[in-house]
């Protein structure tokens, strides 16, 4: 991502798979450390240690991360992300993406673990045509998005 900084933007959505057991709560601490700022250290740690996302793995990888403990179990007992969460599942559903990940590179849909040189030429197939169209729109960039 760092490298199409300021020409691309990376939005992510939970997509917490109905039939898996912890898929909700991890996204709750995924969203929990994020609002302490350790979004994505949390969530390489998950993908580390998957499929170990039981809550008290998930308060183990929280305190690894020096979360506010507190702070971190009361968001998770209160579900303080669900409506979002529960937004990003209705999301994926009308999408009709059943499986994680799944990218969306302007509006191309890409489902599975894709290789980072697959992605990268679309990304620079769309980029390509965003700057030919540029002449016509001056604020164009391309959006990439992903579903965990």
């Amino acid at each position: 991502m760092e490298e199409y900084e300021g020409q691309i933007r990376l939005i992510l959505r939970n997509y917490p798979y109905r039939y898996r057991d912890y898929s909700h709560i991890a996204a709750e601490a995924l969203l929990a450390a994020g609002d302490q700022g350790k979004y994505w250290e949390m969530h390489d740690i998950m993908l580390e240690r998957s499929p170990a996302l039981d809550s008290k793995s998930l308060e183990t990888y929280a305190q690894e991360l020096g979360l506010n403990m507190e702070q971190f179990k009361r968001d998770l007992e209160s579900m303080k992300h669900k409506d979002v969460i529960e937004q990003d599942k209705e999301l994926a559903e009308s999408l009709d993406i059943y499986n994680t990940p799944t990218y969306f590179i302007n509006g191309r849909k890409v489902t599975g673990n894709a290789p980072y040189e697959y992605l990268k030429k679309i990304i620079e197939k769309e980029l390509s045509s965003v700057q030919e169209k540029d002449s016509i729109c001056s604020n164009c960039h391309i959006c990439f998005s992903a579903g965990h």
